[in-house]
């Protein structure tokens, strides 16, 4: 399929929504019109879900085409929105969209072909399944965190991609904080105020316009201001990342928990360390929330399964 993100998902509308449709009519088997959808306004929030996960798509994984996508990219687009922790019924909606997405796709593929091609987006279910309530975090904590994190990245086939999730893991950055680095961004050398040792900062801006500090360890600060110089920035494709990632694990036969695995690791890790500077608990998860781009020390606490 050609054209715009919205194009296509007005193209996918056609064959989902029927006004006045009854619900009768909607939940039989039997009719034309089952799983349509008969609410202008639902119909409304299904589309604007298929419009952010479709520029979510092009900009981290290249891919403008809404008939290329697959579970992976359905699984890697709930972990992001879930990274944020969103209320229950915000993932709700979204998990419930993603499935009229699947039944539009299908249905599109079918009229436009005259053959059937599967889409399978029942990864969307068991993600939001792992959410909790309002608390917005993981029900029933899953552990996302790297056993042997320098193994993997170690073993990452691109250098660069290397570099990008040794910033994850000491810095707890999310993965848009590390696809582009410009040379504005290096703000130099400093002390670490817990650890007392020598770091690298460099500022990044993520999710929601939020800007702050990232600590990266010297020698992959070093690495990182090298190849702006030579570069004039560093830059990474989400999606060779992501799968340079996956594969990996694959090949050392780890769990992949994604590039939000090293974030998880970090968060952790970070947790350690206040405590080891004699800091409270409570003031320990507070710090890292900050260092995070979060606001409340609660959302730490998702982190470590508490």
């Amino acid at each position: 399929m050609r054209g715009t993100v919205e194009w296509q998902t007005g193209e996918l509308i056609k064959v989902m929504f029927v006004a006045g449709a009854k619900k009768e009519e909607r939940v039989d088997k039997s009719h034309i019109n089952y799983q349509c959808v008969a609410s202008f306004n639902t119909m409304k929030t299904y589309r604007s879900v298929w419009n952010n996960l479709g520029h979510w798509l092009k900009e981290h994984w290249g891919i403008g085409d809404f008939e290329q996508i697959s579970s992976e990219h359905i699984e890697e687009y709930m972990l992001y929105k879930i990274e944020y922790y969103p209320s229950k019924q915000y993932l709700e909606k979204i998990s419930s969209s993603l499935g009229k997405l699947q039944i539009a796709l299908q249905r599109f593929t079918f009229h436009k072909y005259d053959e059937e091609k599967i889409y399978d987006f029942q990864v969307r279910q068991i993600q939001l399944n792992l959410a909790r309530n309002l608390k917005q975090v993981y029900n029933g904590y899953q552990n996302r965190t790297y056993q042997d994190p320098k193994k993997i990245i170690d073993s990452l086939n691109k250098p660069l991609h290397q570099i990008a999730a040794s910033i994850q893991l000491f810095g707890a950055a999310r993965s848009e904080g590390v696809t582009l680095i410009k040379a504005s961004q290096l703000k130099g050398y400093s002390i670490d105020p817990v650890t007392k040792t020598k770091i690298g900062i460099v500022v990044t801006k993520e999710k929601g316009g939020k800007e702050g500090d990232v600590f990266i360890e010297m020698a992959t600060y070093q690495a990182l201001e090298q190849i702006i110089k030579n570069e004039g920035k560093f830059k990474i494709s989400y999606k060779a990342y992501a799968q340079d990632i996956l594969t990996t694990c694959q090949k050392l036969n780890i769990t992949c928990h994604g590039s939000h695995g090293f974030r998880w690791t970090a968060a952790q890790r970070r947790v350690r360390e206040y405590q080891s500077a004699d800091y409270s608990y409570e003031e320990a998860l507070q710090g890292v929330s900050w260092e995070m781009k979060h606001y409340r020390a609660s959302i730490t606490s998702h982190y470590l399964g508490c």
